[in-house]
């Protein structure tokens, strides 16, 4: 029996060097098993060790790419990455729920590249951004980003505060203790599973939370519970860190 097909949408930047954005998107995807759609955020002018600088798509253009996507497609998962700032992170949000409103949407939370020197989505605050969580199925912010969200709180305290409205996954890559654990915190806090890695990572690569944040959107697009994707997405990000000793590294799991 032929396996159903699953069309699965990055909305990110357009990273020259492919380690990040919906390139990297699109190779996690495609590694994963998935049909993966993309469209244009943002343009950046870098590579995976240089920021030179950003063009932002407006919303209108953004809106231009998604159209013909959604009257083609069945498109259940959405996953969000670099964005200009919460208008138009409100905009997309709202249209996507407006296209399907049983979507479900990843967002990972980009407030400031690796690469870059300046911070961007400055204005996604706590207090703001939770008038939108509702409608996301799942955050993934790193341990810096939690701090950004919520500075005035430990970041696991930060993450489980933010799980009252969707489900967190915590990226642990930034920790200065239990380095690489990563927390999902479950919506509402029901319960809270902790991923421990199994490999130790050699090598840091550029674009590693895009690639994580894909494949758990993978996982779940193929019918995996959300622990389970989760674990998976876990090991498929420790091949691909060890992949090369290079910053750009290998989808081949």
């Amino acid at each position: 029996m032929a396996r159903r097909l699953e069309y699965v949408l990055s909305v990110a930047g357009f990273d020259p060097s492919g380690g990040a954005g919906v390139l990297a998107d699109a190779k996690t995807f495609e590694n994963q098993k998935v049909m993966g759609l993309g469209v244009v955020s943002a343009v950046t002018y870098q590579h995976e060790s240089l920021y030179v600088g950003t063009k932002w798509l407006p919303f209108e253009e953004i809106q231009r790419q998604l159209d013909p996507l959604f009257e083609k497609y069945k498109i259940d998962w959405v996953k969000v990455g670099l964005i200009q700032d919460f208008e138009v992170l409100t905009r997309l949000v709202d249209y996507l729920v407006f296209r399907n409103p049983k979507v479900k949407i990843i967002l990972d939370p980009i407030l400031k590249p690796t690469a870059a020197k300046e911070s961007f989505s400055e204005q996604i605050n706590c207090d703001k951004f939770r008038t939108i969580a509702p409608k996301l199925f799942m955050i993934t912010p790193n341990w810096e980003e939690i701090k950004l969200l919520l500075p005035d709180q430990d970041p696991i305290e930060g993450a489980s505060t933010l799980s009252a409205d969707c489900h967190v996954f915590l990226k642990g890559g930034h920790r200065t203790e239990k380095l690489g654990y990563d927390t999902l915190f479950v919506k509402r806090g029901q319960k809270s599973f902790s991923y421990k890695s199994k490999q130790h990572v050699k090598y840091p690569k550029h674009g590693s939370g895009c690639v994580l944040s894909s494949a758990i959107l993978s996982n779940l697009a193929k019918g995996y519970t959300l622990h389970k994707s989760c674990l998976l997405a876990k090991r498929y990000i420790e091949d691909f860190l060890n992949s090369n000793s290079t910053l750009l590294g290998w989808h081949n799991r």
